[in-house]
């Protein structure tokens, strides 16, 4: 924003609560859950869902688990009434389940929604109207506050009176002041009390009191203080429900609602993922999931969160964005090296010192949740490029194809391999992984290669065995032999013999190859040659002992390279 574009803004005013409490608290127990998504949702879309979309959608939301589901705005559109018909005369809402419908105060409007809602066992009808000093005096061409706050009387007296035309359903009834984030509060309180005086809300039969975020015009803390300002102040306190509908104009709604939820507020409406108008609604799965990341139970089943955002972005045909927290493509995703280090230590840690306490307390450096937990696998936590370290080639070879890398071979094939991926410019999948380390580091066989080879246990001599190889040197072939404590001693002692005596080994390591590949072995070999230098080379054979003899002779030839 240029400079000069400031002089129209204004900061927002703060709330007079020197002594606010909500800072001390700590969120320790879910709040009521009531998705949007078929509303606010709905309407935000570019193709607004069928009815059919709908019906799944909802069926969805009820298997997640939520009891309280907004269905729409049945008095604006054929499509919105007859979707809610469907669920209520098929039998498609369970017993447990409350829908909601939203409403304007206006008469006609009223009417009609009750008409929908005829045959539902339970109801919540959510009536509102604007009451911030910029929607009365734009929206409402300079209404006073009186005649505002008598829409909302008149609203709830209707509703009122209408309740017993519908016998079979028991009516709650939820009012919102709308664009309550720019609203005086005290004129907020105001239009609160004045519904609750036609309502008569009791502790058995609350109203449910809707403080909404229509538009985000300040930062998290000062709507957390409107929340607790209205929760001193509400007379009859305990006889309302106080309900969260956060928006996300300036990218803080998750934190305006965890603070409003400190500030003492009892309930929550949003969506999934955030769908909703402008920068979107609050996301449910975003709070439901931080609470559960500190041991809190929310009601809420996102354990399969990929088939939940595989149906949502069919049925409303908008992408989850690759950052999105828990449900992004990415966000299990490591690229920088010390982070990818960090994971694989933590991983391999847990595995090995505690192999049958899976709910031991999660401990995993940049990972806040387990990705299994919401149907994520370890396979797609690390991925290759030119900006990562040593430790994520190692883990993808280790975890995708069974190769468990020796410490100090870290370096020596991350470099070639983040070399391989600067120069393609992009990402390495798992497999170009894997056939970049072969071509680089198994089995080289020039200029030296081992065709054949036998081993002579020695008798009489505990440990010593005889290495009889046919091996093939600069094109040309012949036998060798030699004598020593183990296949790879004696091989070393046999390559001696014909003079190669410029190397000695340092290290050997050896595994079983686990899945994904036709080799049962794998072996790596680490020579020092008489500069200094140390190389590993690896070898993969069904053979043990062949494995580690490839992998000698990669190591030798890897200096010749």
């Amino acid at each position: 924003m240029h400079p000069s574009s400031l002089a129209k803004y204004r900061a927002f005013p703060s709330v007079p609560l020197p002594d606010r409490s909500w800072p001390d608290r700590s969120l320790d127990h879910a709040p009521e859950w009531c998705s949007v998504d078929l509303r606010d949702g709905n309407q935000a879309l570019p193709q607004p869902m069928s009815i059919d979309e709908k019906l799944e959608f909802f069926d969805l939301l009820v298997r997640v688990g939520f009891k309280q589901i907004e269905v729409g705005f049945p008095s604006a559109a054929d499509t919105e009434f007859h979707f809610l018909r469907r669920l209520i005369d098929e039998g498609r809402i369970p017993e447990d389940v409350t829908v909601q419908v939203l409403v304007q105060t206006r008469d006609h409007l009223i009417r009609r929604t009750f008409d929908a809602i005829r045959g539902a066992k339970r109801a919540i009808v959510h009536i509102y109207n604007s009451t911030s000093p910029l929607q009365r005096r734009v929206t409402f061409a300079d209404a006073s506050r009186e005649s505002i706050r008598d829409i909302a009387v008149e609203g709830a007296k209707l509703v009122k009176e209408l309740v017993p035309t519908v016998p079979e359903t028991e009516v709650l009834l939820q009012y919102s002041p709308e664009s309550f984030s720019d609203t005086e509060l005290d004129f907020a309180l105001e239009c609160c009390h004045a519904v609750m005086a036609v309502w008569q809300p009791t502790p058995k039969k609350k109203i449910i009191l809707n403080l909404p975020a229509t538009v985000e015009w300040t930062t998290p803390n000062v709507h957390a203080d409107q929340i607790e300002w209205m929760c001193r102040h509400l007379q009859n306190r305990e006889s309302a429900v106080i309900s969260l509908h956060t928006h996300n104009d300036r990218g803080t709604g998750v934190a305006a609602t965890e603070l409003g939820l400190l500030a003492g507020a009892d309930r929550v409406e949003g969506t999934l993922f955030g769908n909703g108008e402008r920068t979107g609604n609050l996301d449910i799965v975003t709070v439901a999931l931080n609470l559960n990341s500190h041991g809190i139970p929310t009601g809420l089943d996102f354990s399969d969160l990929q088939s939940l955002r595989a149906v949502y972005e069919r049925v409303t045909r908008l992408s989850v964005p690759e950052r999105q927290p828990y449900a992004g493509e990415l966000v299990f995703t490591a690229f920088s090296g010390s982070h990818q280090d960090a994971i694989k230590k933590g991983l391999d840690r847990r595995a090995r010192e505690h192999p049958h306490t899976p709910n031991l307390p999660w401990g995993v450096p940049y990972l806040t949740i387990d990705p299994q937990d919401i149907g994520r696998s370890y396979e797609a936590i690390i991925r290759i490029n030119s900006q990562s370290g040593k430790g994520g080639v190692a883990y993808v070879l280790d975890r995708e194809h069974g190769f468990d890398l020796p410490k100090s071979m870290h370096p020596q094939v991350g470099k070639r391999i983040y070399d391989l991926a600067d120069a393609h410019g992009r990402e390495l999948s798992a497999d170009e992984i894997r056939d970049s380390f072969f071509q680089e580091f198994v089995n080289l066989a020039s200029p030296l290669d081992v065709i054949d080879y036998e081993l002579i246990h020695q008798v009489g001599e505990r440990g010593r065995v005889k290495c009889e190889a046919c091996i093939l040197l600069h094109g040309q072939q012949q036998r060798i032999e030699g004598l020593g404590n183990g296949p790879i001693n004696a091989f070393v002692h046999a390559l001696e013999s014909i003079g190669m005596k410029d190397f000695k080994v340092t290290d050997y390591r050896s595994h079983a190859v686990r899945g994904g590949s036709d080799a049962s072995a794998a072996a790596y070999v680490q020579v020092q040659h008489d500069d200094g230098r140390l190389l590993w080379g690896a070898g993969v054979d069904p053979s043990i002992e062949m494995a580690g003899l490839k992998a000698l002779v990669t190591a030798w030839n890897l200096f010749r390279s």
